[in-house]
């Protein structure tokens, strides 16, 4: 039992790696964070595996290895998973255009053409689609579309959200540059199509059941253990509200969250965001995707997703930094100033979420944290990563 008057820190019998252990508990004390699970594995092996702070800091519960995570972009390797599983069993080719399968999905260029759109370019985040909370301000298209992140109370289903991306011309043709976007929420109707059936068991179906990701989907079933997501700001970080506004980069209009999506049978199941589920079942995917987990995903194709599909082009995502399909890949690491190997694989998600894949030293990090941004871009995500790196020796 925790002292209900002071944060809780690494908990007691932790595998409590000291480098690691350091920075969150420096990060919890500092109010950075309000609370986290962290896994580092190393070959399939726990070097750390820590449960800190708070998962309601208002109701005293504390953080816990089995807490529930809204996931937000943590969801797009499930679902890009889901969607090479496919391409495995010969149900879908990477190179056909997305028509074949949604023959009415067809966003035009700003010009009026209709451009080809195919599976690697939604998966490579290179179709010309973006994101609403992108925008400078609510005129932009996608908002005046009524298009959805995939993280509001939008009341629309799936197939509306895609009709309403359609409408807005792309931003650039498919394939000529890189654009982070909605482009996983579309891939979740061309599963739903190839399936016929529902994307939340489409998804069970094709990779969280088969790897056992027990608690992972696209509805919290269990609400006790969801972790309440909180918002970084002065003197302490603040409890995240149901239609609350919050920018993760200086000159957008922002994210719309709803907390209570994750709860919400009746949301629409977003590919790109809408998932939530434990630090354990996101680890059970990287490390299959790692390992080839026996067959379950084809070398070939762990490396199709492990190899940049950018063509060298410099991204937004970062300095060093290039793209596959599902996950960014580090091309550089002097340009990108980081400790980890050539290839590392790497992405987040905006309720406070950071994750690493280095197969090179079969090194596998999940740190899901509920709070944003400090989980996701903050301080806390580049001393984690040079904490585990120091914990190796460099």
């Amino acid at each position: 039992m925790h002292d209900s008057r002071v944060q809780p820190g690494v908990s007691s019998g932790a595998a409590q790696w000291a480098p690691v252990a350091q920075v969150l508990n420096t990060a919890l004390a500092e109010q950075r964070l309000v609370g986290a699970v962290v896994l580092v594995y190393q070959h399939g092996l726990a070097l750390c595996r820590i449960a800190a702070g708070w998962a309601d800091r208002e109701a005293r519960i504390a953080m816990a290895e089995d807490t529930v995570f809204r996931w937000a972009s943590v969801s797009k390797p499930v679902v890009s998973a889901a969607v090479m599983r496919l391409v495995a069993d010969g149900r879908v080719d990477l190179d056909e255009p997305i028509t074949s399968w949604l023959p009415t999905f067809r966003p035009r260029l700003p010009d009026g053409r209709e451009a080809r759109i195919s599976v690697r370019q939604l998966l490579s985040h290179t179709a010309g689609l973006g994101y609403r909370f992108f925008e400078a301000d609510d005129q932009g298209p996608y908002a005046q579309a009524g298009v959805s992140d995939g993280m509001d109370a939008s009341g629309i289903d799936l197939q509306e959200n895609l009709r309403r991306i359609a409408k807005v011309p792309l931003l650039y043709a498919p394939g000529t540059s890189w654009g982070y976007s909605l482009a996983v929420d579309v891939l979740g109707a061309l599963i739903e199509a190839v399936c016929n059936n529902r994307l939340p068991q489409a998804v069970e179906a094709l990779v969280t059941r088969p790897l056992g990701m027990a608690d992972a989907g696209f509805v919290c079933r269990d609400a006790a253990r969801l972790a309440t997501p909180y918002v970084n700001g002065g003197p302490v970080p603040h409890r995240l509200q149901e239609g609350e506004v919050v920018a993760p980069f200086d000159g957008t209009v922002g994210i719309i969250y709803s907390p209570s999506r994750a709860l919400d049978a009746g949301a629409f199941p977003s590919g790109g965001a809408g998932m939530a589920g434990t630090a354990d079942d996101v680890l059970r995917l990287l490390e299959a995707l790692r390992t080839g987990h026996d067959g379950w995903m084809p070398g070939h194709l762990v490396a199709e997703m492990a190899s940049d599909q950018t063509h060298g082009q410099a991204l937004a995502a970062g300095p060093g930094l290039g793209f596959g399909l599902g996950f960014s890949v580090l091309r550089d690491p002097a340009l990108a100033d980081s400790p980890e190997s050539p290839g590392t694989w790497r992405w987040g998600g905006a309720y406070g979420h950071a994750w690493w894949v280095d197969r090179p030293r079969g090194l596998t990090v999940v740190a899901l944290t509920n709070t944003l941004y400090e989980g996701m871009s903050g301080r806390f995500v580049v001393e984690l990563r040079d904490a585990v790196y120091q914990g190796l020796g460099g």
